[in-house]
């Protein structure tokens, strides 16, 4: 059941981002940034939610609840169970995108409220490797570095590699806890795999590290969307101190909040606002 509500509530995170077809406001930017594509980031919510399913049968074989629609004919390369950490993902192939399709599992929900509380008190202490005074939580980088998911996600791209060709692009997704696994990837792709066409694109993630981190990760990774939901409060964890920029969490750009308007509890339409280039717009979810 609880799985059920999960799934619910992306369905209807989905529903609020479809909703605002039409109803994106994006601020001014420098000519070089990167395009938010309203339609992509539909699609890719399903394809974060489908990483949620635990029959790893379906997931494989593409046969799951949220394994159709805009994802139809999705190609699973590789689905990555870590036992140990309890942590999933899948690696797979968008022929419609041109472009491998890596997810990553957020939290599970009967782990959740614990998971949240927990994100009030997590320190930086780690420094990320070759990025003098970024720093990270060691639990964030762990979870997809120290792991199985890293290995598993490396051997799938080079086997994809292998068929549809090296230029393939890579586009990178997950929610909340997912979404923080997700940006480790993409930022490790790109660092140390020399991948050049990486996409990363999350719902709902919190913060990963700190100002150093976040302005290194955004010169590195620059097509970077973060999806946030005025009514989440993921994106606020670990908080944030405006008065101690080196020793608090901020998030990279480029955020996308999307706000849903509603008249007696009925969602009339969600908006979706491109935030500046500062990953902590005070106009958006901060």
């Amino acid at each position: 059941m609880g799985q059920k509500r999960l799934l619910f509530l992306l369905a209807v995170f989905t529903f609020l981002v479809s909703s605002s077809y039409g109803r994106v406001l994006k601020l001014k930017s420098d000519d070089d940034r990167p395009v938010y594509n309203h339609t992509l980031a539909v699609t890719l919510v399903e394809y974060a939610s489908a990483v949620y399913e635990s029959d790893l049968t379906k997931l494989f074989t593409w046969t799951c609840e949220r394994c159709n629609g805009l994802t139809k004919d999705f190609e699973v390369i590789e689905v990555i169970f870590d036992v140990e950490h309890c942590l999933q993902a899948y690696v797979g192939v968008a022929k419609d995108l041109n472009a491998i399709i890596i997810a990553f599992r957020g939290t599970q929900e009967h782990s959740i409220q614990n998971w949240v509380s927990d994100l009030f008190w997590k320190q930086l202490d780690l420094n990320y490797p070759d990025m003098p005074d970024a720093m990270v939580h060691h639990g964030f980088y762990s979870a997809y570095h120290n792991t199985t998911l890293r290995p598993a996600v490396l051997d799938a791209i080079t086997r994809v590699k292998k068929v549809y060709g090296a230029n393939i692009n890579i586009i990178v997704t997950g929610h909340s806890m997912g979404g923080a696994m997700a940006s480790f990837c993409g930022l490790d792709l790109v660092v140390n795999e020399g991948e050049e066409n990486v996409q990363v694109m999350t719902f709902g993630q919190p913060r990963v590290g700190n100002a150093a981190f976040a302005s290194y990760y955004s010169l590195l990774v620059p097509n970077t969307f973060r999806i946030t939901h005025d009514r989440d409060m993921v994106p606020h964890l670990p908080p944030y101190y405006y008065h101690f920029p080196q020793k608090t969490y901020h998030h990279f750009p480029t955020e996308v909040w999307v706000k849903d308007f509603s008249f007696s509890n009925f969602v009339l339409f969600g908006l979706e606002k491109v935030c500046d280039n500062t990953g902590e717009d005070p106009t958006c979810s901060r």
